[in-house]
């Protein structure tokens, strides 16, 4: 099946020639994100307005046409993937930063502004926006929503969820429902706007977001710490966090990593330390200089072999530069790279660690980890070939045991990429049929045709 020439005609009527494309290169380009796999549309729209959306949204609803909305396609899980074809609907021409209220302590923002764009915006008053997933130099806020992103800061800051205040949303029907408002206290009824943040756009079309932002910090300070024994790495976070610090990041590489970060950069990293931790805490001048120091005395009295303390800009800049470049270095290794991020209690994570270390024995495949030590989420990463149908069979056995790892320590299957298409057959080894059967109650309730990013985990 194809677009009818009268949906065709439908959908042009609304954006315009322009702003519709259904041509081979177009549709390619629109065929897949930063996970494995590809589908491809018959159509990609661009619409610029929430009215423009509601309208395709009508058209769409009416013909049973199924809609995969789309940012900058750098998801990891193969949630913006038109699995079963349909239109794409591309919000990038939605980038208006409608609106924003420092003294009031929030942004109105359209689903197409790139969260880097955001946070430059931001800077010339003195404010931020938390959530920085690795991708915040190209990702979306729309994308960022629907995927509920976090980032390393969001240890102390918490993950895009913690920052809706409201949201305006097309649903399946091109009905416009808007929830929330700019107040921080809002107990209006219930709270949807947590629903449809992490929900992968399969249950409405965010058009509008109003964000809570957050005064810049003063000061911020860096130090890397290196450890010879990755148990020390979990006492150090777990101290650190007792004794009332709650750092901005902290964040692990083990020996792998290391490695392979000083084979191609030579950066001078401890080429024998099982693991490294890369710590910043952020805030007020003499608040920040006392905590550096305060986890430096930790980590030492924890087993750290040898810390280093940043003390300008630059310094913390080469002190992260391997951190910041580990998944282009991973990329480089083979053709096919897969990035996972199940996520364990903190206390677990030396042992998640040695476990995959196992499992990547076991199927004799390569994988490296580094993660957010201080939330436990972790990256095992496996580089391979997905052309190797041998190796492939090995790698799918061994991010199944990853996941039965991570759940026997009572972790779950993601901490920030989503389900999608890459977790969807391991979602029964983390919900109940019941969970389940709740979630497409939710799912049919709001989009009863199931046109909405079909064929992903609901």
């Amino acid at each position: 099946m194809m677009l009818s020439s009268q949906i065709k005609a439908a959908l042009i009527e609304i954006v315009g020639a322009d702003r519709f494309k259904d041509d081979p290169v177009a549709i390619s380009a629109h065929s897949y994100d930063a996970y494995i796999e590809e589908a491809s549309a018959w159509a990609v729209v661009f619409p610029k307005t929430t009215e423009e959306v509601s309208a395709i949204m009508q058209v769409a609803s009416e013909e049973k046409v199924p809609v995969t909305a789309r940012g900058a396609g750098t998801n990891l899980s193969g949630g913006s993937i038109p699995a079963e074809k349909g239109i794409v609907l591309c919000l990038t021409q939605m980038n208006r930063i409608v609106n924003i209220a420092p003294e009031d302590r929030y942004v109105v923002v359209q689903p197409g502004v790139i969260n880097g764009d955001l946070q430059k915006a931001l800077s010339s008053h003195g404010y931020f926006f938390p959530p920085d997933p690795s991708s915040f130099m190209i990702s979306t806020i729309g994308g960022n929503i629907a995927e509920n992103a976090g980032g390393p800061r969001c240890l102390k800051y918490g993950v895009t969820v913690d920052y809706i205040l409201g949201l305006e949303v097309v649903l399946a029907s091109g009905k416009v429902i808007r929830m929330g408002s700019p107040n921080v206290k809002d107990v209006t009824g219930y709270r949807p706007a947590g629903l449809f943040c992490g929900s992968e756009g399969t249950l409405g079309i965010v058009t509008e977001a109003t964000l809570k932002i957050v005064p810049a910090p003063k000061a911020v300070r860096t130090a890397m710490v290196v450890y010879n024994n990755l148990n020390d790495t979990a006492k150090t976070v777990s101290q650190v966090i007792r004794q009332g610090i709650l750092p901005a990041a902290m964040e692990l590489m083990d020996n792998e990593v290391i490695n392979l970060i000083e084979n191609h950069m030579n950066i001078g990293l401890p080429r024998d330390a099982e693991g490294i931790l890369l710590v910043d805490v952020d805030g007020p001048e003499e608040q920040v200089e006392k905590e550096i120091h305060e986890i430096g005395h930790i980590a030492k009295n924890n087993g750290a072999g040898n810390i280093v303390i940043a003390h300008s800009k630059e310094q913390a800049d080469e002190l992260w530069k391997g951190r910041r470049t580990v998944y282009g270095l991973l990329s480089r290794l083979s053709p096919t790279t897969i990035v996972e991020d199940a996520t364990v209690p903190v206390s677990k994570v030396p042992a998640m660690i040695r476990g995959c270390r196992k499992i990547a024995e076991e199927f004799d495949l390569k994988i490296s980890i580094v993660g957010h030590a201080g939330d436990g989420n972790l990256h095992p990463t496996i580089s391979t070939d997905i052309n190797n149908k041998e190796e492939w069979q090995r790698v799918e056995k061994a991010i199944e045991k990853i996941f039965e790892l991570a759940l026997e320590m009572g972790g779950c299957l993601s901490g920030e990429h989503g389900i999608g298409l890459a977790k969807k057959s391991f979602l029964p080894m983390s919900m109940n049929l019941d969970t389940i059967e709740f979630l497409r109650t939710v799912k049919k309730s709001v989009d009863p045709d199931n046109i909405l990013n079909p064929g992903k985990f609901v």
